[in-house]
């Protein structure tokens, strides 16, 4: 394992703009990587993927994987997001810490065991594109195409600590009915005079079962929509979204019957329920395994392609989560070269235990 190559790695890919749905480039960069350790891979879509050498079906499966795609630069960069330099042992530049470092740390970790013998579980593993977006071309997407996974390792900032559970994601679409008219005159179904009474209701919604992992269920308001463009007409309805982020509890599906039955007087909508909570044993062998080299536990509050899988499944990687979708992105390159060490030596315990 070659820290420099490996950070050489990371910077093509800083270069190559991989907005979801449009990773091409960077899959080519990835399949480059393959062909340089004579690696045999597949690709479906922009998603990139391969076994280890000695591959045997009647071995469980181990799923390393993090995503290529990134999001679109905010307007705060005073710095080229494609630029991938090197200042005061960090490198900037976007994708780098969300999640780059992990993405290569984790191709070099599989290209080190991969023609390893005797190892208890076989190793796969999977760049995918459209994590960012939960897209039906990202690790969801791909899935199908690989072997059963049995327990997946996923590859996000999250400062070398073991991510045991993280939250499911619900997007509730509310809309507040109300009867359109010129504002000269009287209106007393005005839907924008509804909001504070559903702002009420959506400040006061509470669930029973708290997380020492996760805590409660938490709902957010996050868009609001109402009116026309000019000022003298009140609207039909009032649009609202709300962001709904649930512990390992409550299944979506139960989460939102509740939100329609506290909303029962408006019309309440989902597009999915597919972003759900998703944890992992404290005593699995995989888990135990990353407290014994010293890390700590804990539950993230924020998505990842985690909520993909229905197998046990640990979220672990340089950088930390607060950089990611930042002004002037950046990882320590120290970061990298100890995600490198630790994803080996965690590994090396629960491949050969």
């Amino acid at each position: 394992m070659n820290p420099n190559k490996t950070i050489k790695f990371l910077q093509d890919l800083i270069r190559i703009p991989s907005f979801s749905k449009l990773e091409d480039k960077t899959a080519h960069r990835i399949e480059r990587w393959f062909i340089e350790h004579q690696i045999p891979f597949n690709r479906s879509h922009n998603n990139v993927w391969a076994t280890n050498k000695y591959f045997d079906a009647n071995k469980p499966n181990l799923l390393l994987n993090s995503h290529h795609d990134t999001v679109k630069p905010n307007q705060g960069y005073t710095r080229d997001p494609y630029e991938p330099k090197i200042e005061n042992g960090k490198l900037y530049g976007l994708g780098s810490n969300d999640a780059g470092g992990a993405l290569v740390s984790l191709i070099s970790t599989f290209t080190h065991f991969y023609d390893h013998k005797n190892l208890n579980h076989n190793v796969i593993i999977a760049a995918s594109a459209e994590e960012e977006i939960s897209g039906q071309n990202s690790l969801k997407g791909l899935l199908k195409y690989l072997p059963k996974i049995d327990v997946a390792l996923v590859g996000e900032p999250t400062l070398l600590k073991l991510a045991v559970a993280e939250r499911g994601c619900l997007v509730v679409h509310i809309k507040i009915h109300g009867t359109p008219s010129h504002a000269a005159h009287p209106n007393e179904d005005n839907p924008i005079y509804k909001i504070p009474a559903f702002l009420d209701l959506a400040r006061n919604i509470t669930f029973n079962k708290t997380s020492s992992l996760l805590g409660g269920v938490k709902i957010t308001p996050t868009i609001v929509k109402a009116g026309e463009k000019v000022h003298n007409v009140v609207p039909a309805l009032v649009d609202f979204v709300l962001d709904v982020r649930i512990n390992e509890y409550y299944t979506n599906e139960e989460v939102f019957e509740q939100i329609k039955e506290i909303f029962s007087e408006y019309e309440v909508t989902t597009k999915g329920f597919d972003l759900r909570s998703s944890s992992i044993p404290l005593n699995h062998p995989l888990v135990r395994a990353g407290t014994q080299l010293g890390t700590e536990t804990y539950g993230s509050p924020t998505l990842s392609d985690m909520a993909a899988l229905s197998c046990p499944s640990l979220k672990l990687g340089p950088g930390d989560s607060t950089r990611s979708h930042s002004a002037d992105e950046f990882i320590y390159i120290d970061e990298i070269k100890e995600a490198m060490i630790f994803y080996k030596d965690l590994l090396t315990q629960f491949l050969k235990s």
